[in-house]
């Protein structure tokens, strides 16, 4: 299965666009080069001054075996952006890709969480709601699952070629998550939406 390390970056804004300058030209193609590596993913709110930088892993112990390799470049980002940063873990269940995400694509992320032996239940509800509603949508590019079993946490990210495709979606959007809530259990714990800078992720 794949999994993902997700890293939140929280920055002054006005120093964002030099830690994403060096995500692109040092951090990425240290990643990029590491074994089981399927790719990276940046996306930011200028405004507010956060950024989601996403490494993408066939298997999790190519993940771990990564991070002596990694955390230099990570801490190195968060000093230029003067800010800080959380990291996560997750195993991803769902991984659709539509079509190659270009710059100026944007993602809606969702957090959300489930009782932990509602994982597997709460996995299948989602495989079978929301991509199926989204992929009717115009312009759907692809939605990635993120969870962990042993917490429950989880984080859903649909992908929209441009804003007016993902605003478009929001109603279609709204009703999936509602009918995750009440039917597999799923609590809805924020929305939020980012600008893509770019991503190499990848299926294999």
């Amino acid at each position: 299965m794949w999994h993902i390390e997700f890293n939140l970056i929280t920055a002054d804004p006005a120093r964002l666009g030099k830690a994403v300058t060096f995500i692109e030209t040092g951090f990425r193609p240290e990643v990029e080069s590491r074994p089981g590596s399927l790719g990276i993913t940046l996306c930011v709110n200028p405004e507010l001054g956060v950024a989601i930088l996403q490494s993408v892993w066939a298997a999790r112990d190519f993940l771990l075996m990564s991070q002596d390799a990694v955390q230099p470049g990570r801490r190195e980002a968060v000093r230029r952006a003067a800010g800080t940063i959380s990291v996560e873990r997750y195993r991803v269940p769902v991984f659709e890709l539509e079509r190659p995400l270009k710059p100026g694509a944007v993602l809606q992320v969702t957090r959300m969480d489930i009782a932990p032996q509602m994982v597997d239940d709460g996995v299948h509800a989602y495989g079978d709601t929301v991509v199926p509603w989204l992929a009717d949508a115009v312009g759907f590019g692809g939605a990635l699952l993120l969870a962990d079993p042993a917490t429950g946490h989880a984080i859903s990210e649909t992908m929209w070629p441009d804003p007016q495709r993902l605003a478009a979606s929001r109603g279609v959007a709204a009703a999936a998550r509602a009918e995750m809530a009440e039917s597999a259990g799923w609590v809805i714990r924020a929305v939020e939406e980012y600008g893509l800078v770019f991503s190499s992720a990848r299926k294999a």
